[in-house]
Parts: structure tokens; C-alpha cells; sequence
């Protein structure tokens, strides 16, 4: 949770528009949406203003092992949507599908990211435009999970 916390705070500071996963943006969706897509979650809790809505076992999202909507209890706004793929993806997969590393100099006009540790020296590769984090497994070359974010408004 820790390094959900980190990357959470990074995202936050960076002037970026959320990527939508299934429908879902962070930032837009509301948690009304979120349960009218995908059913009564397999658990909800609640803790300092925040929801976390919870999909894994037999409710897990098709293509997912678990999948955690992070909602403003307030405002019912959906900020985060933290993905663990069910089916091993690859590196190369997310680098196709998002963008690949950005190029040292001038900022490219396309999502790229950069590659990132966490506290706990997790790697991580960070699409700043996109408000995107994906985690990296320890062997560097398939995804642990992903993180989807809004941008920080205020």
C-alpha cells in the first residue's frame, strides 16, 4: 500500500489527464458507474474519506486477477483505478499499447514514460501525460499491476 501511496502523491503533482480503464476515468466517473458496470464489488472499505472498492475471486474482472477503485467518499468521485492483470503482460505490451520511453532532451509530443523506483526499490514506468503508473514484477519485464489517476485539480 505504501508504494500505491507514493506513486498516488506523484501522480497527483504532476499536471496530467487521467487515462480511462473499461469506461471508467478517474477524476469523471462516479462510483454509481462504477457498480452499474461491474456488479456489487467483493468488497468495499472505507478509511480517512476515502472508498475502496474492491473486484477479485469470483467477482474479478474479466482479464483480472483484482481490480481497487479508489472513490472520494464526498464527492463519489472516482480518483484511482489499480489493475493486476490476470494474463502476464509484458513490458513490450504495455510500451506498444501506451508509449515508449521518453527521449532525454525536449518532451515528445506523444505519451512516454519514464522509469521510476519506488521507497522499496520496486521499478516502475511513469506515463506523466496519461496519469499512469505501471509496476514492473522483480524481473523487470512483466507487469505486477497498473494504476490509473486523475489529475490534481486544485
Amino acid at each position: 500500500m505504501k508504494t500505491l501511496t507514493l506513486v498516488a502523491v506523484l501522480l497527483a503533482a504532476a499536471p496530467v489527464v487521467a487515462k480511462p480503464w473499461q469506461g471508467i476515468e478517474p477524476g469523471q466517473a462516479r462510483r454509481d458507474s462504477v457498480i452499474k458496470k461491474f456488479g456489487e464489488p467483493s468488497r468495499v472499505v472505507t478509511a480517512e474519506g476515502k472508498e475502496l472498492i474492491a473486484y477479485f475471486d469470483q467477482k474479478a474482472i474479466k482479464g483480472t486477477l483484482q481490480v481497487q477503485f479508489t472513490v472520494d467518499v464526498n464527492t463519489q468521485q472516482v480518483e484511482r483505478i489499480s489493475v493486476f492483470p490476470g494474463p502476464i503482460v509484458d513490458k513490450e505490451s504495455v510500451e506498444s499499447t501506451y508509449g515508449p520511453a521518453c527521449p532525454s532532451g525536449k518532451a515528445p509530443a506523444n505519451a512516454c514514460y519514464q522509469k521510476k523506483l519506488t521507497e522499496e526499490f520496486r521499478t516502475y514506468l511513469f506515463y506523466a501525460r496519461l496519469g499512469l503508473a505501471v509496476f514492473l514484477n522483480e524481473d523487470g519485464k512483466t507487469v505486477q499491476s497498473l494504476t490509473f489517476t486523475a489529475q490534481n485539480t486544485k
